[in-house]
């Protein structure tokens, strides 16, 4: 790493200059201009005189800001962030964009760290969300009984907006706890249940901390069909479970879910892993809108995007990880998904007609992978007894696509 590195990042907590270690305060010293919020900069009013650097707020928007400072800042920038900047902050999105080699940072310790020592709860089993990028709704994706978790505020409105969501979804008895101002002297802790959530105004740095109490809510596949709002056109609950599987969702990879109908495999890929996105092409305009409002439902509106109906809408879109075809499916959809997958891609479609199964078997045959039919009986009434009432069976090609290397290219 560079010894004078290009940007020079420091976190620094509400406790301001006292709360800064040495070497963060060298920096500081020696720095030209430091960049920051408004907030930040006043946390340096104590040493006004030991510091010769220029303070410049940002601009609005602060993102835009940021990026002509990455671009265009002359000699060494020092950049504060709060907390710790690689824990959800600016640190690393400028590591992201100029590279590591450019980048010193001075971490305080984060919000999260020290919400859990005032509440005495283990970090390492407490699950955390941000409400900053992402609608309050990210809660419901860790809201579980039993759950601890963290939503790290985007501003003063977030804590009764989870309070809200907490209580429309089953969770209004959880104890709710809003620390303000974590370290600075004018730090306040203040809970009650979600439900009975009424304290106001709160500062806009906070962090709302959730002790859940509710309906236990898994982030595996399969989830109960009436969790969906839908008009039938949905992949019931087993086969789903055995679908999102197929998929195999990991990492920060983008899903394709064409004829996505209620959005419910989407979403469950989504659920499976907070580092996921996908794109929902649905074509029926009351469908796109239960899919939509589905997803926010689950707490992963923000990671969904919607287009129209494929193969048209297929053609401009991010190339995919994985595709999901569960609806619209014929050889020009399934070819134009396969030619945009990714190497090492996943490609999963379910049929449930005749036609459609014969262009599974021959996709099945041309590129390999998994062929299975699937059969599920569910326990229904009949007269004043029980009978075993089937579904309607399931084709399912699941395959990753492999390219050739180069030289079995040459040689063909």
């Amino acid at each position: 790493m560079s010894a004078e590195p290009r940007f020079v990042v420091v976190g620094i907590g509400a406790d301001g200059w006292r709360g800064l270690g040495d070497a963060a305060r060298d920096e500081l010293r020696s720095a030209r201009v430091i960049y920051g919020a408004t907030r930040q900069l006043a946390l340096l009013d104590d040493a006004a005189d030991e510091l010769t650097g220029a303070r410049q707020a940002w601009r609005s928007p602060m993102s835009a800001h940021l990026a002509d400072v990455l671009e265009n800042a002359s000699g060494q920038a020092h950049i504060l962030a709060s907390g710790d900047p690689m824990f959800h902050g600016v640190g690393a999105s400028i590591v992201a964009r100029v590279g590591v080699e450019h980048v010193r940072v001075y971490p305080a310790v984060s919000s999260a760290s020290l919400a859990c020592a005032r509440l005495g709860w283990d970090l390492a089993t407490t699950r955390i969300v941000s409400a900053v990028t992402a609608d309050p709704e990210v809660a419901l994706t860790e809201a579980t009984a039993g759950g601890r978790l963290l939503v790290l505020s985007r501003n003063e409105t977030t804590p009764a907006a989870v309070a809200e969501l907490l209580s429309q979804n089953g969770f209004g008895d959880s104890t709710m706890t809003v620390l303000e101002q974590l370290g600075g002297p004018d730090e306040r802790i203040r809970s009650s249940s979600a439900g009975a959530w009424v304290h106001s105004p709160v500062d806009p740095l906070n962090i709302v901390a959730v002790d859940c109490v509710g309906p236990r809510r898994s982030r595996m596949p399969g989830r109960d069909d009436d969790t969906y709002d839908h008009d039938g056109q949905i992949t019931k609950s087993t086969v789903r479970a055995v679908t999102v599987a197929a998929l195999e969702p990991t990492g920060a990879q983008l899903l394709w879910d064409i004829g996505s109908g209620s959005g419910s495999v989407a979403i469950e890929w989504l659920r499976a892993d907070d580092r996921g996105r996908a794109i929902a092409f649905e074509q029926n305009t009351e469908r796109a809108e239960r899919l939509t409002a589905n997803a926010h439902r689950h707490g992963v509106g923000h990671r969904l995007s919607l287009r129209g109906a494929a193969p048209e809408a297929l053609s401009d879109a991010p190339p995919p990880d994985a595709v999901f075809i569960g609806g619209g499916l014929d050889e020009k959809v399934l070819a134009a998904a396969w030619n945009a997958l990714r190497p090492s891609g996943r490609i999963v479609v379910n049929a449930v007609t005749v036609e459609n199964q014969a262009i599974l078997v021959r996709r099945h045959a041309e590129h390999g992978g998994t062929l299975r039919r699937l059969s599920v009986e569910t326990v229904a009434p009949l007269g004043t007894m029980t009978t075993w009432r089937p579904a309607l069976p399931i084709v399912q090609w699941a395959a990753t696509r492999h390219d050739p290397a180069p030289d079995e290219e040459s040689e063909a």
